[in-house]
């Protein structure tokens, strides 16, 4: 599997435009030719490396401002990795003098093989626009019934955001393995599932996509902190079963 953080925003904003106390702002569209700006500044530059050991670090990113997203922050997150489980965490701490706008979450990659099944719970999905907006609320199940064992892998696209979460994402794979997904402080599972792919991605967010322009954004006061923390539980529920070179 993969990773990378979002942050101070997660998910896409409607053209990279936004209006906040006021003020109009562009951010740059950041994704080839993507026409909306899309999971923030963090999965983009560099972070700094601190207390680091075998299984173990600390990344740090520092945003100074800019026309786009004036707000000074500081990102930090902390990996942990023993046998069964991998950690993370992300804050977001407004450095500034003013309110800023702060979302935040988490896009693990996952890979799956034809037998790979996911199950988990939400309240509802976002259908979306042609261009990948949020469009309208429907049921859980419009797109497929997750809340039962369902085969990952499929010939449509799913990129949606799953309303009221409440965790975990239960992976179960060909190869008898359990990868365990839950959150805390993500409201949202975001599900990217490419038609004839091997692979998916299941989101803990904090916002819907847009939320920015929908009144859905958290507003950070100075000096303050946002948290978000992943946990990925790995168990072998089926040891009689090799592991699957589709998915090594």
């Amino acid at each position: 599997m993969a990773s990378f953080p979002l942050v101070p925003y997660a998910n896409r904003i409607a053209d990279g435009r936004f209006a906040f106390d006021g003020q109009d702002y562009q951010l740059p569209l950041n994704f080839g030719d993507h026409p909306h700006s899309i999971h923030g500044f963090g999965w983009q530059t560099k972070w700094t490396a601190s207390e680091t050991d075998v299984s173990s670090t600390r990344l740090t990113h520092v945003h100074e401002g800019d026309a786009g997203w004036p707000w000074t922050y500081r990102a930090e997150q902390h990996v942990a990795l023993t046998p069964t489980q991998l950690s993370m965490s992300l804050s977001l701490t407004n450095i500034g003098d003013a309110p800023m706008p702060a979302g935040l979450g988490f896009h693990p990659y996952f890979l799956a093989d034809a037998a790979t099944t996911l199950r988990f719970d939400a309240r509802g999905l976002w259908l979306s626009t042609p261009d990948m907006l949020p469009d309208q609320e429907a049921p859980a199940d419009t797109l497929g019934d997750w809340s039962q064992p369902a085969i990952v892998r499929g010939d449509t696209l799913v990129d949606n955001a799953y309303i009221g979460w409440t965790g975990p994402a239960v992976v179960d794979r060909g190869d008898g393995l359990r990868l365990t997904v839950d959150a805390t402080g993500a409201d949202y599972l975001h599900v990217y599932r490419p038609p004839g792919s091997k692979d998916f991605c299941l989101e803990p967010v904090s916002h819907m996509p847009d939320a920015i322009n929908r009144g859905g954004m958290t507003v950070l006061p100075a000096g303050a902190a946002a948290h978000l923390s992943m946990t990925i539980a790995i168990d072998k529920i089926d040891p009689t079963l090799s592991k699957s070179a589709a998915i090594a």
